[in-house]
């Protein structure tokens, strides 16, 4: 993708830009219940965190956070592209990276979604079988 870069650095992710992503955009329904210390030991903790940038100006514009045990199984979350990168392959690029390019690419991935599930579905996510089964959140969620 010509002026993007793919880094895998969690130092060069824009918190503050993120935060504001995450929390008051439109497009995301998943992450307003979130307070701004959630936030920050999510990426704390995160396993893998993936970032895309603008190569000329350095500006953040996509992301993507897993936690994982590190040896077989891995949550892929919060996979954001903002708006006026989108359309450019973004979404699948950072997918790739935090993926199939990344430690976990034989690992058992899963992930919560009300939306992209073609693009996911690239990525060989399926809904799940008869051997998943999940204990729902006590905790509110802000739906659109």
């Amino acid at each position: 993708m010509d002026g993007i870069e793919i880094s895998t650095d969690p130092a060069r992710i824009d918190r503050p830009w993120l935060w504001k992503a995450l929390t008051t955009s439109p497009d995301v329904y998943w992450a307003k219940f979130r307070t701004r210390e959630m936030f920050d030991a999510q990426l704390d903790a995160a396993w893998r965190l993936v970032g895309a940038y603008e190569a000329g100006t350095g500006r953040m514009v996509g992301f993507a956070r897993a936690a994982s045990d590190g040896a077989a199984l891995a949550y892929l979350a919060d996979v954001y592209v903002d708006p006026s990168a989108r359309g450019r392959g973004l979404g699948r690029a950072i997918l790739t990276a935090m993926i199939d390019d990344g430690p976990g690419r034989d690992f058992r991935w899963m992930l919560h979604t009300d939306d992209a599930h073609g693009l996911y579905a690239e990525f060989g996510f399926a809904a799940p079988d008869t051997t998943y089964m999940e204990r729902r959140p006590r905790m509110p969620h802000v739906r659109p």
